[in-house]
C-alpha cells in the first residue's frame, strides 16, 4: 500500500476510534452520596476510554478543595446549613469545572467530573457553565448494600488525605459517617438532563443501570462498558505462548507449533496454573486461535479453554512470515515507516498497534465482566495491547511494553483497583522478532 493510502487509512481507523465530532466534547459528572465508588467508577472510565484513543482526563473536586482549603476540615465543613462551606465547596467545584473546560478547548475530549455534585443547584451551576461548550451526562451511583457501605467508608478513612493525620482510626470512621449524614440530609437524585443510573452494581452481585436522553457513539460506549464493571476481586494472568519454531527463527507472525523449549513451558505453566486456581474451579483459560497458544494450553486440565480470535497476533500482512531483516532489505520503506511510528504503522494488507486495541475491546469488556479468574495465552502485540489498558499506560508507550516469554503477569483487580505481580517460570533461549 502506498504511504498516502496508508495515511488516509489509518485517518479511518482514528474516526471509527474518535467517533463522530459532534460526540468529541463530553464531560461526566459523577454524582452521589461519600463511599459510594465514584472514584472508582471515574477510575475505571479514564482508563478505558485512554485506551481506546480518547483524550480524558480525571478532575477529583476533592483534590481542589485540600489545595485550596487543607485537609484538617472536620464533618461541620460540609454541613447543608454552613454556608461557608457551601460556597467554598461550590468554588472548589467550579475552578475544578473552569479547568476541565479550559483543557477541552486545547484538545481534551472528555473530561470527568468526580464529586458528590448532590444537590440540583450544584448541577445547574455546572450545566450552566458547560452550556454550548460540550455535553454533560451525569453518571448517579447508587449502593444500599450495608456492608459494602461499611467496607468503602473504612477504605476511605484510611487511604483519604483528609484523614492522613488522623492518629485515631474509629474517630475517622465517625467523623466520616457524620459528614455522610450531612450529605444524605440535602441530597436530590439526579432526574434531570442526561443521566445513567448505577444502581447497587458495585457489590458484584447484580444491580440496575438506568439511563436516561442517553444518544451517541462514545455515551452508548461508556454506557456498554459500566453494564459490565463490578468490584468482585479476582486475578487475571497474562501470559505470551511457549517458545514457537518461529520464534527460535525470528520469523513475523505465522502459525507454528512449539519449539522443545516451548513445550517445556506449558507444562512448567500448567503446574503453576494448578496450583495457583486450585480452589478457582470456575477459572477458564483463553487463548488465541493460532496452535502455539492453543499447544502452550493444552497441558492445563480442569478448566475450560476458549478460543478468541481477537487474541491472534497482529497481522503482519505481506511481511507474514519474515524476519526483520528480510523487511528491511526487501521493503526498506515499510521497515523505515514502522520504524518512525509503531503504533499507527500499518502492515500492507495487514494491521496497526491501533486495529489490534479496536478488535480487543470486546476482550476488555469480557475480562471486566468476569468474575472468576481467567488465564488469557496470547502473542506479544496482543498483550501489550491488554496489559496497557490495566497498567493504564498511554497508547504511544504501547508497542514499547515488555511482555518477555515465558513470564505471568497476574493482575488483580478488585475494589482498592489494579496491582500487578510478574512470574518468571523460565528464561527465553532464544531472542523473538519484534512486532
Amino acid at each position: 500500500m502506498p504511504a498516502a493510502e496508508g495515511a488516509v487509512a489509518a485517518a479511518a481507523v482514528a474516526d471509527q476510534m474518535y467517533g463522530p465530532k459532534e460526540d468529541r466534547k463530553l464531560v461526566i459528572v459523577l454524582v452521589g452520596l461519600p463511599a459510594r465508588g465514584k472514584t472508582f467508577t471515574a477510575a475505571k472510565l479514564t482508563r478505558y476510554l485512554r485506551w481506546l484513543g480518547h483524550e480524558t482526563k480525571h478532575f477529583n473536586v476533592g483534590k481542589y478543595r485540600r489545595l485550596k482549603h487543607g485537609t484538617n476540615q472536620t464533618a461541620d465543613f460540609f454541613r447543608g446549613d454552613n454556608k461557608e462551606g457551601v460556597e467554598a465547596r461550590n468554588e472548589v467545584a467550579a475552578l475544578a469545572m473552569e479547568d476541565m473546560l479550559s483543557w477541552m478547548e486545547e484538545g481534551g475530549q472528555v473530561g470527568i467530573c468526580d464529586a458528590t455534585n448532590s444537590t440540583r443547584s450544584r448541577r445547574n451551576m455546572l450545566m450552566k457553565m458547560a452550556e454550548g461548550k460540550c455535553k454533560i451526562i451525569f453518571v448517579e451511583t447508587i449502593c444500599n448494600d450495608q456492608d459494602v457501605l461499611e467496607r468503602n467508608i473504612r477504605l476511605k478513612v484510611q487511604q483519604s488525605p483528609d484523614y492522613a493525620e488522623q492518629t485515631d482510626f474509629e474517630a475517622g470512621v465517625r467523623d466520616f459517617k457524620e459528614r455522610l449524614a450531612y450529605y444524605e440530609k440535602v441530597y436530590e437524585p439526579v432526574d434531570e438532563g442526561s443521566y445513567i443510573k448505577m444502581i447497587d452494581m458495585v457489590s458484584g452481585n447484580g444491580g440496575q443501570l438506568q439511563i436516561n436522553n442517553i444518544s451517541g457513539y462514545l455515551p452508548g460506549r461508556i454506557v456498554f462498558f459500566l453494564v459490565n464493571c463490578h468490584l468482585t476481586p479476582r486475578p487475571i494472568l497474562l501470559t505470551r505462548h511457549g517458545e514457537s519454531l518461529d520464534n527460535v527463527r525470528g520469523r513475523i507472525g505465522g502459525d507454528s507449533s512449539l519449539s522443545e523449549v516451548g513445550e517445556v513451558y506449558s507444562r512448567k505453566l500448567a503446574s503453576f496454573v494448578e496450583k495457583r486456581l486450585k480452589s478457582e474451579r470456575t477459572a477458564s483459560i483463553w487463548t488465541s486461535t493460532l496452535q502455539r497458544t492453543i499447544l502452550t494450553a493444552q497441558p492445563i486440565i480442569g478448566f475450560p479453554k476458549i478460543q478468541w480470535r481477537a487474541l491472534d497476533e497482529i497481522n503482519a500482512g505481506v511481511c507474514d512470515g519474515m524476519t526483520y531483516d528480510e523487511v528491511k532489505k526487501n521493503k526498506p520503506e515499510e521497515y523505515e515507516s514502522r520504524r518512525k511510528d509503531k503504533l499507527r504503522y500499518r502492515y500492507p494488507r495487514g494491521e496497526s498497534y491501533l486495529d489490534v486495541i479496536q478488535r480487543l475491546e470486546p476482550v476488555i469488556i469480557e475480562l471486566e465482566r468476569q468474575r472468576a479468574p481467567v488465564v488469557v495465552i496470547a502473542h506479544q502485540a496482543v498483550l501489550r495491547s491488554l496489559y496497557a489498558y490495566f497498567a493504564d499506560k498511554p497508547l504511544e508507550e504501547v508497542p514499547k511494553i515488555e511482555i518477555p516469554l515465558h513470564t505471568i503477569i497476574e493482575i488483580k483487580m478488585g475494589v482498592t483497583g489494579v496491582e500487578e505481580k510478574r512470574y518468571k517460570l523460565m528464561d527465553a533461549v532464544n531472542p523473538t522478532a519484534e512486532v
